[in-house]
């Protein structure tokens, strides 16, 4: 029976490494794997997606997801999962509930402010399989926020979403971020 995952932690986690990891031991078996992610992540360009340490490798845009055949995957893997809406994860549902295919979601659970994504939100009420990738803050504690940073500074206003890497953003812990201490 196919099951929805969903694998979540703080930036600099290994998030997309581990399912860049998964793909390859997928597919060094025989699977074929459907590997994609939303279109607004374009840190890495339509097509490809790469992780913090090197990895890379091609992928779909999830909204042609709906219009390829995935029928024919015996996996589907979905990075940067907390930019999908509610209905895009109940869309993943409805494969992984109606067509028997495992669906691996990687993501971010909360935002610059600690609030939810309504993706993360729906993957956590409705997952099969909540798995928390771990990453420590400066000060040797798990990190668990991901503090946006401008010019040495903790930001805590703004909008929900803005396409950064580590020029951006940094994951603390919840004494580091409530205090906005980035060292």
């Amino acid at each position: 029976m196919a099951k929805l995952y969903f694998r979540f932690g703080a930036m600099g986690s290994g998030k997309t490494a581990n399912a860049l990891m998964l793909k390859y031991n997928f597919e060094e078996r025989g699977l074929k794997v459907l590997y994609c992610k939303p279109s607004i992540d374009t840190r890495d360009g339509d097509g490809l997606v790469r992780s913090r340490c090197g990895l890379e490798s091609d992928c779909h845009m999830f909204e042609n997801l709906q219009f390829m055949n995935w029928k024919n995957y015996d996996i589907i893997i979905v990075d940067e999962v907390h930019f999908l809406s509610e209905s895009d994860i109940m869309f993943l549902e409805h494969i992984v509930d109606n067509y028997d295919i495992n669906v691996f979601c990687y993501g971010l659970k909360a935002d610059f402010q600690g609030n939810l994504f309504d993706g993360s939100y729906r993957l956590i009420t409705h997952a099969d399989k909540l798995e928390e990738l771990k990453t420590t803050c400066w000060c040797g504690r798990k990190a668990m926020h991901n503090a946006r940073i401008f010019n040495g500074q903790v930001i805590k206003k703004g909008s929900q979403v803005q396409i950064g890497g580590n020029d951006s953003y940094i994951a603390l812990c919840r004494k580091h971020f409530k205090d906005g201490e980035l060292s």
